[in-house]
């Protein structure tokens, strides 16, 4: 693969229909300077769950897995007014630094960042019956995203969509006999997805700026 000319391409498509303003960037770089891996998706990856989530009309959004905020921000755009983002963060640190990018972007009110294990607060959305989301991005750890979409799907009504991000891992997913629990997590989720009658899924491999991987995409029935 030409790594080279992906990026190219990708900051192509980026400076054409994705141009990050000043918040964006300072997002990226608060990344570096508070020492968090910058894993962070990409300016079209954040323009095409813009656009996922304007055909589905979304006003309620989860988010497993903020980081320092850059996707919440790029979600956050997307909604009406009166519309809300839920993100979950594990690590104090990464939710500190993601609280002040929110801040810096105006957009405190429409995001509400919760700090904890995903899996607990989760069940915990449940539990309080929190009403269904319309759109839901996971991009948190790997090893349990199989457990994520089952939960997500309890927070779901029929026509939510649901993207979770990084499932093909450099194509490591062929590797049956791997060790890294990252990949082992992607493929019993990928399993789990293709069989899974409570969706209508598909599965898209990417290529850019964060060299090859893939998104699933999910559309509850």
């Amino acid at each position: 693969m030409n790594q080279q000319l992906f990026e190219k391409v990708d900051q192509y498509i980026s400076n054409l229909v994705a141009p990050e303003d000043c918040f964006l960037q300072e997002t990226i770089q608060s990344l570096d300077d508070a020492s968090m891996p910058q894993i962070s998706i990409t300016p079209t990856q954040g323009k095409f769950l813009q656009v996922m989530m304007l055909m589905c009309k979304a006003k309620r959004i989860l988010e497993l897995g903020t980081l320092g905020a850059y996707s919440t921000i790029w979600m956050a755009r997307a909604i009406p007014a009166d519309g809300k983002v839920i993100t979950i963060e594990y690590d104090p640190h990464h939710a500190d630094i993601a609280s002040r990018n929110i801040a810096k972007a105006g957009l405190s009110d429409q995001i509400d960042l919760r700090v904890g294990k995903a899996m607990d607060l989760l069940k915990e959305l449940i539990a309080k019956n929190e009403d269904p989301f319309d759109f839901i991005f996971i991009d948190a750890d790997k090893p349990p995203y199989t457990e994520y979409f089952e939960l997500a799907l309890e927070l779901s009504h029929p026509g939510t969509v649901i993207v979770c991000d990084n499932i093909i891992r450099e194509g490591k997913v062929l590797d049956e006999n791997t060790n890294d629990e990252r990949v082992k997590g992607v493929q019993r989720f990928n399993k789990m997805l293709a069989s899974n009658p409570k969706v209508t899924a598909t599965i898209m491999q990417t290529v850019g700026a964060k060299e090859y991987d893939g998104m699933a995409i999910a559309i509850v029935n």
